[in-house]
């Protein structure tokens, strides 16, 4: 390995060093990272064959009109071939690119805009489609464009309990309330972690009132495989239900939208998009995760200006990020989470998982099975919540484990170059010159603190 600018581009705004990566970088690392950069990048060929979220959704739908034992089977089924298939697909592509930047921001924005399983609902299997259709195609567009699929998105819609969400003066709000005169209508989940999580920020200056008003601007918002009238057809797409729509004008951070049905909703979000507090939570939220858990406050002055100037154009918040001198100055600033060490075990080794098992295990020992963030805010961004004393040691155990199993023609020394090289400290280089084995010297190399960092 070249350099520690050439650590921090493998590592930081990649997912770590794999054999050949150190020439590809070259003398130029950052150069390197700005080239990858490219608006409207073609679905990688890997994940084009699987379905999309709305055929997965219908399809359950569909069952439920059978049986709720055919639900659960179409579920099943649907969570063997769609959902974890699909996971491994990436899983395999993170490993194999040589152009990882990409990935680097796919998971940080799926990561922003979190819908998990771990509310338990049968949409849980379309997440992964989620992140190819509402994701993936606006890591280097605009914010709003991707803020507008997310927020559409039926995954991210029932995730957040959107579809359980009606106006109390709607018709079907009023139905409701004649048969039970108790019952609650507004869900003001989707709207609360839209303005928190999403946009403003928990500091973005919105109130209660805000919540309940923009909860209101999004009743109907929907799809067509859960609430049905009369003779509509079951599809999976997102589908505004305006008999669940809250009539009338709703005022959000002062500005009064008149009555327009889904038309509310869509302006909202065009203003949230260019809100000055959404500028500053994203450009916070980024920084955290390119430069240090506590974000230098000028860092973000930076990001949060371009994010500003360009109207929110994600190929130059990302370039802004790239060419920030603070995201270079320490390159063991930040640590890998459980699954950013997992694909830089596999990348350093050059090797592929060959089965499920070998990926979903080690996820399920480090508390972070894909798709299952604790909360909508998604996984911690924090050094802290990942390197806990029995956290590590669980991760060194498994390390030793994958070392073990990589055939004996692997050479640990190579290993060590290419994969924390110029971070290297003098100690973790004899440490892995005096290993008894050669397992046992990669699995020092897995081990090593400077492998746990990016």
């Amino acid at each position: 390995m070249r350099s520690l600018d050439t650590f921090t581009a493998l590592n930081r705004f990649s997912l770590g060093a794999g054999p050949g990566d150190d020439a590809r970088v070259g003398d130029d690392p950052r150069g390197w990272l700005l080239d990858q950069i490219r608006p409207g990048q073609a679905l990688p060929p890997g994940l084009r064959r699987f379905r999309s979220a709305a055929e997965i959704r219908a399809e359950i739908a569909r069952a439920g009109l059978e049986s709720n034992e055919a639900r659960t089977r179409t579920v099943r089924r649907a969570m063997n071939r769609d959902f974890r298939q699909e996971v491994m697909a990436r899983l395999r592509y993170e490993i194999r690119t040589p152009e990882v930047l990409p990935e680097r921001m796919v998971r940080f924005w799926a990561n922003h805009f979190t819908a998990s399983l771990s509310r338990g609902s049968r949409d849980g299997v379309t997440i992964p489609a989620y992140e190819r259709e509402a994701i993936r195609p606006h890591v280097f567009g605009r914010f709003r464009d991707m803020l507008h699929a997310a927020a559409r998105n039926p995954t991210l819609l029932t995730y957040l309990d959107n579809v359980f969400s009606v106006g109390p003066d709607s018709p079907a709000g009023q139905n409701r309330q004649r048969n039970r005169p108790t019952a609650t209508t507004l869900n003001e989940n989707f709207a609360r972690e839209l303005l928190e999580l999403h946009t403003l920020g928990v500091d973005g200056g919105y109130t209660q009132d805000d919540i309940i008003e923009a909860a209101k601007i999004f009743t109907g918002w929907g799809h067509g495989g859960y609430r049905r009238g009369g003779d509509e057809p079951i599809h999976g797409n997102f589908q505004f239900v305006r008999r669940q729509h809250q009539p009338g004008p709703k005022t959000v951070l002062g500005r009064v939208y008149e009555e327009a049905g889904e038309e509310e909703g869509l302006r909202l979000l065009d203003d949230l998009a260019r809100h000055p507090s959404t500028a500053r939570h994203i450009a916070t939220k980024l920084v955290r995760h390119f430069v240090a858990d506590i974000p230098p406050p000028d860092a973000v002055a930076r990001i949060e200006q371009v994010f500003r100037d360009t109207e929110g154009d994600l190929a130059e918040v990302t370039r802004a990020l790239v060419l920030l001198d603070a995201a270079w100055a320490d390159p063991l600033a930040k640590v890998k989470t459980p699954h950013e060490f997992v694909v830089a075990c596999f990348r350093a080794t050059g090797s592929l998982p060959e089965n499920q098992p070998d990926y979903f295990q080690p996820m399920r020992l480090l508390a972070m099975m894909p798709h299952s963030a604790p909360s909508p805010a998604g996984w911690s961004d924090r050094a802290a919540d990942w390197l806990g004393p029995e956290a590590l040691m669980i991760r060194l155990e498994w390390a030793r484990g994958f070392a073990a199993r990589q055939p004996g023609t692997l050479i640990p020394a190579e290993v060590l170059d290419r994969s924390i090289g110029a971070a290297a400290r003098e100690v973790t280089t004899t440490w892995v010159e005096r290993a008894p084995s050669g397992d046992a010297a990669l699995a020092m190399i897995l081990a090593s603190p400077e492998f746990q960092r990016r």
